[in-house]
């Protein structure tokens, strides 16, 4: 879904779902945003842009995580966290922290690849959010990253290496370059973007939290400091809150911007848009005054038509689009290819089909940020006692609507949760036969991301259980998905869900 937005203006959030941890860079006319896309494959969503306004998703750089046995069942919260999107030497670069394995870094000619393979720069626990620059002026390389107190025990620190220029191998073994413990009333420091301007060492980096913190400013002239600080962006009397976390980057007429995101609940981390300038005394003011803005004037770039990131999908030749992830490294045969549109998910057999939060072959997608409709047809092509298929809301808590072979042959419309403390789902409202093994499936999301189901088996429209209130993971906003699953018991192949005309539409 777009922003709102004239001719002259633009609204935010820009990017109106979860694009976690935004980082964006220019390279000639175009401009390229990565986000955090911890344990969906494949990771490291690239976006492309003309205007810094409207967006549109063209591809991955990360096919697979690795290590590959540690990401072959779900780990929501883990993976890749905040990368940073540099382009240097005619190349690009991504590096990101995972904070159960280090810092990673990858490299391709071209935005849409072919990347390399994830080198680990620098090997250990809570290592999180790196950043590099290679400063023009000396030739110099370095890295900056922060720490994950869940894993190492650290927080609020910034630690700075010198680096190999070719980005293989770390030149020391690291200083805390800013410590947030010695500013007074700064907590949760990290996130940090490392630039050079005005003969200044720059570090952008949020604190005080994901819900309520603020986006601070370092400058030095050395680049292992001292620092001093400066806050550039807060709340103040708007409700955007939290306004943190992101990049700067400069239009080729010398335009600043600023893009951050903001958390909110179910609808995970949006992205916003924030004019930049630079003060009179040296340091950048963001958007009003240090205010986030809801409208503000374009950006003083070549008009473009209205774009968004897809959502809508007819699964040409059983292929998904960009816009879907699997819940983990997928395996061959979740999906098969075949010659008309319609997705089809194998039925794979599990021991987790109480759960899907625990399921590997789940295809997922962004929930909306907006009210809007889902709508995707559903036909079950399973013999098997048990198999089932279905759309689901998926976060910490989660509800799904469906169909199912029932003991005795038929296939019913089921419906089904599992409150976040719940180990396993129940139903949500009663099954009801569903004879020609169809379905429409539809679910409207309101406001606060109360999601009502709905279903139509031949006989018409008709609401299903409770409202439902889509939920985050911890730091994952709530996922859109489709599945096909069979008891883990059983023989042979268990047939599979064929998914056509996935739509969402605005309410």
């Amino acid at each position: 879904m777009t922003a709102q937005q004239t001719d002259l203006t633009y609204r935010n959030p820009i990017l109106d779902a979860d694009w976690s941890d935004p980082d964006v860079i220019r390279v000639g006319d175009d401009f390229y945003l990565t986000a955090s896309s911890f344990g969906r494959v494949p990771g490291l969503p690239l976006l492309h842009s003309r205007d810094l306004v409207n967006w549109t998703l063209v591809g991955h750089a990360l096919d697979r995580l690795e290590p590959a046995d540690a990401f072959a069942t779900p780990r929501h919260d883990c993976g890749v966290w905040a990368p940073s999107l540099r382009h240097h030497d005619d190349r690009f670069w991504i590096f990101w922290g995972d904070p159960d394995q280090g810092i990673y870094q990858i490299n391709a000619p071209e935005i849409r690849g072919p990347w390399t393979r994830p080198h680990l720069l620098k090997a250990g626990k809570g290592l999180i959010d790196p950043c590099p620059l290679w400063d023009d002026e000396t030739g110099e390389a370095y890295l900056v990253h922060a720490w994950a107190r869940s894993r190492s025990g650290i927080k609020n620190r910034l630690t700075g290496h010198r680096m190999h220029p070719d980005a293989t191998s770390l030149l020391d073994e690291g200083k805390v370059i800013v410590d947030g413990d010695r500013i007074p009333g700064w907590f949760t420091l990290e996130g940090p973007k490392l630039y050079r301007h005005d003969g200044w060492f720059w570090i952008l980096a949020p604190a005080g939290g994901v819900e309520t913190g603020w986006q601070g400013a370092f400058r030095s002239r050395g680049f292992f400091g001292p620092y001093e600080e400066k806050v550039v962006l807060e709340q103040k009397d708007t409700d955007v809150n939290g306004p943190h976390q992101g990049g700067w980057v400069r239009t080729p007429s010398g335009e600043d911007w600023f893009v951050h995101f903001q958390q909110r609940g179910a609808y995970g981390r949006v992205v916003h848009l924030q004019p930049m300038r630079w003060g009179a005394d040296g340091w950048p003011v963001l958007g009003a005054d240090g205010a986030p803005v809801a409208v503000h004037e374009r950006p003083d770039l070549p008009p473009q038509p209205p774009a968004a990131p897809a959502t809508d999908d007819d699964f040409p030749g059983g292929r998904y689009g960009r816009q879907w992830q699997w819940a983990a490294n997928p395996q061959d045969g979740w999906a098969t290819q075949h010659s008309g549109d319609g997705l089809r998910l194998t039925c794979v057999r599990s021991a987790d089909a109480h759960d899907l939060r625990r399921l590997p072959s789940i295809l997922t997608q962004r929930l909306p940020g907006r009210p809007a409709v889902v709508e995707v047809e559903l036909r079950l092509d399973s013999e098997e006692p048990g198999a089932r298929a279905g759309l689901a809301v998926l976060g910490d808590a989660f509800s799904w609507i469906g169909l199912q072979r029932a003991a005795d042959g038929t296939v019913q419309l089921v419906h089904r949760f599992a409150e976040g403390v719940a180990e396993q789902e129940r139903d949500a409202d009663h099954p009801r036969p569903a004879p020609e093994g169809r379905a429409l499936l539809r679910i409207e999301i309101g406001s606060g991301a109360r999601c009502r189901f709905f279903h139509d088996v031949g006989d018409g429209p008709r609401p299903s259980g409770q409202v439902f209130a889509a939920t985050p993971w911890r730091w994952v906003g709530a996922l859109l998905g489709l599945f096909a699953l069979a008891p883990e018991d059983g023989p042979g192949h268990a047939g599979a869900g064929m998914f056509t005309h996935f739509r969402i539409t605005a309410m």
